[in-house]
């Protein structure tokens, strides 16, 4: 609705304040490919699927890709992706952007996000 909008504009997410472990990128890519890969691709130039292209991820505006269409609660949320930003967004997208078309309930062990983090930080 349109006050959430006028909100979303208003307030970025700022990065959360959270410490993220390190991980292994070989199990991360496992964790991608079981979980993430039905809607996401992350290979360079690679083509969007139901979700974007995830290739590049790590520094890049949220709701960026081109040719994907976002939410809007996606598109003005302000985020930078970041290690910290993935590690509380994958807990639970739709709590941490409230709006997203993210289907997706989210990983809840620390180890998987972790591993999952360090295999999207390597797709660059």
């Amino acid at each position: 609705d349109l006050e959430q909008s006028i909100q979303q504009v208003a307030m970025p997410i700022p990065e959360p304040d959270v410490t993220v472990a390190a991980g292994n990128v070989e199990k991360g890519a496992k964790i991608f490919k079981t979980k993430c890969a039905q809607c996401h691709n992350a290979e360079q130039g690679g083509k969007n699927g139901q979700g974007p292209n995830l290739w590049g991820i790590i520094g890049r505006e949220s709701g960026q890709v081109a040719g994907f269409a976002y939410s809007a609660a996606n598109k003005n949320s302000g985020i930078i992706w970041s290690d910290k930003h993935l590690e509380v967004y994958l807990q639970d997208p739709k709590k941490y952007m409230p709006g997203t078309k993210m289907v997706f309930a989210g990983l809840k062990k620390p180890d998987d996000r972790a591993d999952l983090i360090s295999f999207l930080q390597s797709r660059k």
